[in-house]
């Protein structure tokens, strides 16, 4: 009988072990179900955790026409068996694009014989280049550059959208770094394409805008001090656009994110208006300049916005300047009045050059201090002195008409008006400026423009060197 009641509380004692450990497992179980439905609670100050990185999803709708925009495409699709369709559905890997972008970087021209197969005439209208060009006279710009194209192409492989396109990859023949050996005058030479810009602004000679373009900036690198209270013309559109963040900023509907992105567009915007009211600009439809990289602007021997310039193209050859500061990864840009020069079909949108024939030479620092408004015949001048320390040219260099020339003072009666000897009134101190322009805007001299038109949609340029 005693054999029998301990072998009973044996049972009972395992009976009792089992449901206590069947109890603990059951409610950890329910814990961790439970954790993984329930909302998160975020401390006050919540400590950042690690996150895993996952390959970029691609989703939406996409224009694959314009992805692949000049981008020779081979494709291909493996298959492999896999597991149930709801098990590889939740597998990232199970469904997968490989990208891989081969892109071959040029070699720069180096000597005056590899310069002509692309410029037949340029020896010829500037002789003295064959005495400054070497194998030795590659700018480590031209390294640089291409350098930085193929790491924002490394940075944007996921974005295809971002990529630069075919045209733009290729868009540098070469840069040399020259000097004369007599003169020691010092050029930097590039050969390139030619695409538009078409910014700036100048109430001062021009109160009217003259057309925007999808990237249209109303300032450009090269500014000045405004000579009048006349308002830009684009300030009122800038100040209403700064207005329309504001109260979507303020609204209580408005999404952090959002906010955010608003915050940065506000501080851009007044930026932008404290400009406007301050400077004037080149303008691209009226101002002979080009452009150039940011990168250029730094490092031994930088481009100076300021610095006088030629571009050459054909048989001719324009007086220009460095106007404006574009990206690091893009060389050929010209303001829209060089460019309408060289192709009346020339707009914002349409480029005048799309092979790399033309040629761009910067006589670095050239730039003259304190800017103002663009005096084409002393840029036709100090360019015809800097070309003859370089060997000469063996045509004139291009005269640029003045479609609109600078603000000058126009005198204001004063409280009592009195004629001088000359018949004229005696300026008061509170003088304004006016000008007068010359040719009308409407019948500018062939080959200039004073307003940048739209064409086409189809014919727009979605690779344009400006930045949106």
């Amino acid at each position: 009988m005693a054999k029998i009641r301990l072998r009973t509380w044996r049972r009972l004692v395992l009976v009792l072990f089992a449901a206590i450990f069947g109890a603990i497992v059951y409610r950890w179980i329910s814990l961790e179900r439970l954790q993984r439905f329930a909302p998160i609670e975020i401390s006050e100050t919540p400590t950042p955790a690690p996150t895993a990185t996952r390959s970029p999803v691609i989703t939406g709708k996409l224009d694959t026409a314009r992805l692949f925009n000049g981008v020779t495409l081979h494709s291909s699709v493996e298959t492999i068996p896999g597991a149930d369709a709801a098990t590889e559905r939740a597998q990232p890997e199970s469904y997968v694009l490989d990208l891989k972008l081969l892109a071959r970087v040029p070699s720069p021209n180096k000597t005056i014989d590899e310069l002509a197969k692309v410029s037949p005439q340029l020896p010829t209208l500037l002789p003295g280049l064959s005495s400054m060009v070497s194998a030795e006279s590659v700018s480590p710009l031209f390294t640089q550059l291409y350098d930085t194209k193929v790491r924002m192409l490394r940075e944007n492989l996921a974005r295809l959208d971002l990529l630069l396109s075919r045209h733009n990859f290729f868009d540098c023949q070469t840069v040399l770094q020259l000097q004369h050996p007599q003169t020691h005058r010092k050029a930097l030479l590039l050969q390139a394409e030619m695409d538009v810009d078409a910014d700036g602004s100048d109430s001062d000679r021009l109160p009217a805008g003259t057309g925007t373009s999808a990237n249209f900036k109303p300032a450009t690198s090269y500014r000045w001090d405004k000579k009048t209270d006349a308002a830009n013309p684009y300030l009122a559109g800038t100040e209403q656009r700064l207005r329309r963040a504001e109260d979507d900023y303020g609204l209580a509907s408005t999404a952090p994110a959002r906010k955010r992105e608003l915050r940065n567009a506000i501080a851009d915007l007044r930026a932008e208006i404290a400009t406007l009211k301050k400077f004037s600009f080149l303008i691209g439809a009226t101002d002979p300049f080009i452009v150039v990289p940011g990168t250029f602007t730094r490092g031994p021997d930088p481009v100076k916005v300021g610095d006088y310039a030629l571009v050459i193209f054909g048989d001719a050859i324009y007086p220009a300047i460095v106007g404006d500061v574009g990206p690091n990864d893009k060389v050929g840009e010209a303001s829209l009045r060089i460019a309408k020069e060289l192709n009346a079909l020339a707009t914002a949108y349409n480029r005048p050059v799309s092979d790399l024939k033309v040629s761009y030479i910067i006589f670095q620092g050239t730039a003259e201090k304190p800017f103002g408004p663009p005096d084409l015949d002393k840029i036709q001048s100090r360019c015809e002195t800097l070309v003859k320390e370089i060997g000469g040219a063996s045509v004139p260099l291009h005269h640029w008409e003045n479609i609109i020339p600078s603000p000058t003072p126009s005198p204001s009666p004063s409280p009592s008006p009195s004629a001088t000897a000359s018949g004229t009134a005696s300026p008061s101190p509170s003088s304004t400026f006016a000008f007068h322009i010359s040719t009308p805007v409407a019948t500018a001299s062939p080959g200039t423009t004073v307003a940048a038109t739209r064409t086409p949609s189809a014919s727009r340029n979605p690779h344009s060197k400006r930045k949106p």
